[in-house]
């Protein structure tokens, strides 16, 4: 059985809401980042982190990337070109969506006060509105690569999730009823009641 560490307010809920999606058995440790907890499941302190056995696997999108293989589900065969395409949208997202909200986050309260550059963070929500944009008119639905769900499915909704929370706009039409539908998704729900 899987043990998936982290709590569910970081990039931890993208890899539960994968498992809920497949219904595979996993156990949660719900610790944040950088604690004490976190570095003895992970040396690293970081969070997510999923023990497969004796291996221990980081990073959301590799982990997700993994579950997919692993378990058929939620994504394309590798080596077709569905597959390209839905690789091609995971490194998308995390370069234009989870890059921007990850910097704005450090610069108005991670990083030490005299690293910061809080002006920097109007050009994040620009290049972030950019890439909004884009995808709202890319998007021909219910998901990302029309008829089916794919991981990256879920690392696009946490993102949107994520820039609520930072006060980054989301715009147009498409995107914000595509994100409305994928969060009434039963297994996102049941990722959000774990709190």
């Amino acid at each position: 059985m899987y043990s998936v560490i982290g709590k569910t307010f970081t990039r931890t809920f993208r890899v539960l809401w994968a498992l809920e999606e497949m219904g595979v058995a996993y156990t949660h440790v719900p610790v944040g980042p950088a604690t004490d907890e976190a570095r003895a499941e992970n040396p690293t302190g970081k969070v997510p982190a999923l023990r497969d056995g004796d291996a221990l696997l980081t990073d959301s999108v590799a982990i997700l990337s993994y579950l997919s293989d692993r378990h058929g589900a939620l994504g394309f065969a590798a080596g077709t070109h569905d597959r390209a395409r839905q690789d091609a949208l995971l490194h998308r997202i995390n370069e234009e969506l989870d890059a921007a909200l990850w910097m704005a986050v450090r610069h108005q309260r991670l990083l030490p006060e005299d690293k910061r550059v809080p002006a920097v963070v109007d050009t994040l929500m620009w290049e972030f509105d950019r890439a909004i944009a884009r995808f709202d008119a890319e998007l021909q639905g219910p998901f990302l690569q029309g008829d089916q769900m794919t991981v990256a499915d879920i690392l696009m909704v946490h993102c949107l999730n994520w820039a609520t929370g930072a006060k980054f706009p989301v715009q147009g039409e498409k995107i914000r009823a595509y994100a409305r539908e994928m969060r009434a998704r039963p297994a996102f729900k049941r990722v959000m009641d774990l709190g």
